[in-house]
């Protein structure tokens, strides 16, 4: 599938948004979640195939350094009727790939992925609910948070680069909102804010993402020290600190079974 972009908007310092439309969504379908999410596909610079192509294809064609940057990124807001996905893009410059992508996408533009796909919606039978994590997880809990209903409790804990960084929230639920800085001295300041924050009783749904040393410790803190169920907890290390995305993605799976092993 592919969309082509309709509008893009600075929200923060280092993160773009952008809506795609197009025939290209046609047949599109959403799945129930808050986390959904698309695989796109970014031509490398000087590639030689048109903007609109089969990943596949492109690979049985095309030499390796032709071949497309996948990239995961979640969907801020589907409109069904207007058939309009929004996507919002971290950027820091030149490094990587999305990001400086979505910082000069133009109107017009096409973005080529596969998908949509997600596991994770707030349950309607928890007594309270966690949402953790960092850029890269706030277009899920912005999502996550807007389909709460009014009775529900939600403690949310984010962590950005500095005030400035933050974005405007909107949720109908009862929210016990903290947002924690990064510092040279405090580089996962995360961390301690979980730690610190008081959790009401009863059964929670958590949604626990970001990067990788961080989800680790806060992980192994709510199933170890506050008694979180392995089954409440939708817990996942987006990006890992000093890598990019292709180094992450060989040393990820690793790393998820020592993570599950810290409280098996």
């Amino acid at each position: 599938m592919h969309g082509e972009v309709r509008s893009t908007e600075q929200i923060s310092p280092t993160m773009v948004r952008v809506v795609l439309g197009g025939s290209g969504l046609d047949g599109l379908e959403m799945p129930d979640c808050t986390d959904s999410y698309i695989n796109a596909a970014i031509p490398p610079a000087g590639a030689t195939y048109g903007p609109v192509f089969d990943p596949r294809e492109v690979r049985d064609t095309h030499p390796q350094e032709e071949w497309p940057l996948r990239r995961r990124y979640s969907v801020r807001r589907w409109d069904a009727e207007r058939r309009e996905m929004t996507l919002d893009f971290v950027v820091h410059g030149d490094a990587g790939h999305g990001g400086p992508w979505a910082d000069r996408a133009e109107a017009g533009d096409v973005l080529v992925f596969n998908g949509p796909g997600g596991d994770y919606r707030p349950r309607s039978d928890a007594d309270w609910h966690l949402l953790v994590g960092d850029e890269s997880a706030l277009p899920a809990i912005a999502a996550s948070l807007e389909v709460l209903r009014p009775t529900d409790h939600a403690v949310v804990r984010l962590v950005v680069d500095g005030p400035e960084h933050e974005i405007a929230l909107e949720s109908p639920a009862q929210l016990d909102l903290q947002w924690v800085h990064r510092s040279a001295a405090s580089p996962r300041p995360l961390v301690g804010a979980v730690e610190a924050a008081e959790l009401p009783e009863g059964r929670v749904h958590a949604f626990v993402h970001g990067e990788a040393e961080e989800i680790r410790q806060i992980r192994a803190h709510l199933l170890r020290d506050r008694g979180l169920a392995k089954g409440d907890l939708s817990c996942s290390p987006y990006w890992r600190r000093g890598m990019d995305d292709e180094q992450w993605r060989s040393v990820k799976k690793q790393f998820v079974v020592a993570m599950e092993g810290d409280t098996a």
